[in-house]
């Protein structure tokens, strides 16, 4: 056997010289000048990042609402001293100088409120996920064409800083053709007992997964997915209701994402990013949410880029700062609510898979129990 025979039956590589980290624009991204007021509809635990991120980047908060008044006002005290407070979203969106509604309800109202908040002229960003029937999520794009208004879904997690890289160096054309994708993410997810987050059964494939769904459909970039196939179990010591095990795999046309759930992982937790390429590879792994070694591998040698920012708060400020930007330049944002129906149909069919044990189409399922 040859030397290089030898080489390739051991699977070895070499590791490639060190070369410069390219420069892409992964930071999130502002207005110019366009500064409308922002009226948030629901004052749970999650708004203090949305807050943060509105206060940090100068936005104004105009209005709170909450059916809990204190909620609104503890919100009021700490972020926006000025805003007016409401109980009643419809009393909220009757203000006419609230120009863009921040929708942070729980699934089930939420449609309701984004309806409503289209239907009064306001340019809305809904909390992913965004809808639980993708044809009302249809419906959601076509009122707000006919009003001329802008819907963009909170899916944050593109503007996490690894994520956003890596979106733009497949952009940017480093890593050719997307592969495969394949995420794995363990970690303690036990803090749901008792809230009514418990009470969702697929909690892990959808409340929570639906961030990394979002992630294969933004690393394949416009292509469209095929056959999900996807199962759920129960850890044995697991102390919540849901099922906290997951795995999942999508086809795509010149490609395959698999994501591995473990949400009953109380040591050592972690996530991993692999994207390969015709041309490159990317490997991202660190804390969950927070993945801080990075490696671009290309025909040029291995970069290691050392990025700026976190999730939170540069998530929400992506999100944000995507659709006003939008609003600005009189375009559709990135994360429009078109664009989300599609990682919604990979979501919703990895559901029914699950549930059914057969792969679905994405797409094909299109709406969950509430």
């Amino acid at each position: 056997m040859s030397d290089d025979q030898e080489k390739n039956y051991d699977l070895k590589q070499g590791a490639g010289k060190t070369m410069r980290a390219p420069d892409l624009p992964y930071r999130p991204a502002k207005p110019k000048s366009y500064r409308p007021r922002i009226g948030l509809i629901g004052c749970g635990g999650i708004t203090q990042h949305h807050l943060k991120a509105y206060q940090r980047d100068g936005y104004e908060i105009a209005a709170l609402c909450d059916l809990r008044e204190e909620s609104a006002q503890a919100r009021r005290k700490e972020f926006a001293p000025s805003a007016k407070v409401f109980t009643d979203y419809r009393d909220l969106l009757g203000q006419a100088d609230v120009d863009v509604i921040d929708v942070a309800l729980h699934p089930a109202p939420r449609y309701a409120a984004v309806e409503a908040a289209l239907q009064a002229g306001k340019h809305v960003l809904s909390q992913k996920p965004f809808v639980l029937d993708l044809d009302q999520g249809e419906a959601l794009v076509r009122l707000e064409e006919e009003k001329g208004l802008r819907l963009a879904v909170n899916q944050n997690g593109r503007w996490a800083p690894y994520v956003q890289y890596a979106h733009q160096a497949i952009r940017a054309g480093l890593l050719g053709e997307v592969q495969t994708v394949a995420i794995t993410i363990n970690w303690d997810h036990s803090w749901t007992k008792g809230t009514e987050f418990e009470k969702i059964h697929h909690l892990v494939l959808y409340d929570f997964a639906i961030h990394w769904f979002d992630m294969a459909a933004l690393f394949f970039d416009g292509q469209e997915a095929g056959r999900v196939a996807a199962a759920t179990a129960s850890a044995n010591a697991q102390e919540v209701k849901p099922p906290l095990l997951a795995h999942a795999s999508v086809t795509f046309p010149k490609g395959q994402a698999v994501l591995t759930f473990d949400a009953a992982c109380k040591f050592g937790p972690g996530e991993s990013i692999l994207i390969t390429g015709s041309k490159g590879t990317l490997s991202m792994r660190g804390a969950v949410c927070t993945a801080h070694t990075i490696e671009l591998h290309t025909a040029e040698g291995v970069a290691r880029p050392q990025l700026e920012g976190t999730w939170f708060p540069d998530g929400f400020r992506g999100s944000m700062g995507e659709l006003l930007c939008a609003i600005e330049e009189n375009r559709e944002p990135s994360n429009s609510a078109r664009n989300n129906l599609r990682s919604l149909g990979i979501c919703f069919a990895a559901l029914g898979a699950a549930d059914s044990g057969e792969p679905r189409q994405a797409g094909s399922v299109r709406s969950i129990a509430k």
